[in-house]
C-alpha cells in the first residue's frame, strides 16, 4: 500500500473494490517492483463503480479534511520518470471533513468514462489507469491508496485491407518478389504470403521473417526510438533456385503484441514491421522492411 505519513505505521487500512470484480475479465500487469498482479479490464465509455472501505486501526481515530477518489489516466516517459502527464482526470468527493472511528464504506461511480487510449507498458513509456483514494489531513501527510485497472479498446474488421506486394533486388545478382495477403492484422491473426525468386546469382544460406516493434517517445531532440524483434520465423534453409516460390504462414497468437498506436497524446507511438532477412554463405544480410497495422478485434463469446 502507498501511504505518505512519514515513518509511522498507517492509522488505517484502505481497500478499493470494483462492483463487478468477480465476473469481469482480469489480465496480469507488471508492477514497479517487477512483480505481476491481476487487474480488471475495461473499455472506453464503460461505467466504473465500486466501494472504498476505510478501517482505522483499533483504538485509533482519523481526523480528516475530506475523502476523495480520483480516476486518472496517466502517461509516464522513463527519461522523465516520476512526472505523470494526466490525460484523464475525474474526481468524486466521498466524505466531508470529520472523524472516522470505525470501518466506513463509501460507494463510488464514474459513469461512461471516456478512456481513448489503451493501457501500455513499453520500453521507455507507460500508460496506465488508476483509482486514487486520498484522505486529506491537516498536520500530517495525506493518506493515499492506489488501485490499477487495465483498458483495452476494440476495433471492427477493416473495410479496406489491401495486400502488400514488394520487390527486393541487387542488380544482376538477386531479384525477389514477396506478397502478403493483407496489410492489417488483428492480434490473433495469421500472416499468409508467398516469396518468389526471379533471379538468384548469389548463394543464399537461409531466409527468415521477423516481426519488429518500434516504439518512439518524446519529440524533437528528446525523441527516443527503441526497436525490438518480437519473433523470428525461418522460411527457408538452403539455396533457392530461380522460379521457386516459398509459402509464408506465421501465427501471431504466441507473441505479445499490442495494437498500432499512432501519436498517443503527442507523447509516443508504437508501430509494427515485417522484416524479411536473407543471409548468404558469407554471412552478409539483405533485408526488406514493411510496416503493418495491428488492431484488437473483439473476442467472440465462448459457444454455449
Amino acid at each position: 500500500m502507498n501511504y505518505i505519513i512519514g515513518a509511522f505505521k498507517p492509522p488505517c487500512d484502505i481497500s478499493i473494490t470494483f462492483s463487478d470484480a468477480r465476473t469481469r475479465k482480469q489480465v496480469s500487469v507488471k508492477k514497479d517492483n517487477g512483480k505481476t498482479t491481476m487487474v480488471p479490464v475495461f473499455q472506453s465509455l464503460e461505467t466504473i463503480s465500486g466501494e472504498v472501505s476505510i478501517a482505522p486501526v483499533p483504538g485509533k481515530r482519523i481526523e480528516h479534511t475530506g475523502v476523495k477518489i480520483e480516476l486518472l489516466g496517466q502517461i509516464e516517459l522513463y527519461f522523465d520518470r516520476g512526472n505523470f502527464y494526466d490525460f484523464t482526470s475525474l474526481v468524486r468527493e466521498l466524505d466531508i471533513p470529520g472523524e472516522i472511528y470505525e470501518r466506513k464504506t463509501f460507494p463510488f461511480e464514474f459513469s461512461t468514462v471516456e478512456m481513448p487510449y489503451e493501457s501500455y507498458n513499453g520500453t521507455n513509456v507507460r500508460l496506465r489507469y488508476i483509482l486514487k483514494v486520498t484522505i486529506g489531513r491537516n498536520y500530517v501527510g495525506n493518506i493515499v491508496e492506489y488501485r490499477d485497472f487495465c483498458v483495452r479498446n476494440y476495433s471492427p474488421v477493416p473495410t479496406i485491407n489491401n495486400s502488400i506486394k514488394m520487390e527486393v533486388g541487387i542488380e544482376d545478382c538477386l531479384h525477389i518478389e514477396f506478397e502478403y495477403s493483407k496489410s492489417k492484422y488483428h492480434l490473433n491473426d495469421v500472416i499468409i504470403g508467398k516469396i518468389y525468386f526471379l533471379l538468384v546469382r548469389i548463394k543464399i544460406k537461409n531466409m527468415e521473417l521477423e516481426i519488429r516493434r518500434r516504439e518512439s517517445t518524446g519529440s524533437g531532440s528528446n525523441t527516443y526510438v527503441e526497436t525490438e524483434t518480437l519473433a523470428k520465423f525461418e522460411l527457408m534453409d538452403g539455396a533457392p533456385v530461380r522460379g521457386e516460390s516459398i509459402p509464408v504462414r506465421l501465427f501471431l497468437t504466441p507473441y505479445e503484441l499490442t495494437p498500432t498506436y499512432r501519436n498517443i497524446n503527442n507523447k509516443f507511438s508504437v508501430k509494427y514491421y515485417l522484416n524479411l532477412v536473407l543471409v548468404d554463405e558469407e554471412d552478409r544480410r539483405y533485408f526488406k522492411q514493411q510496416e503493418i497495422t495491428m488492431y484488437r478485434l473483439q473476442e467472440s463469446p465462448p459457444a454455449s
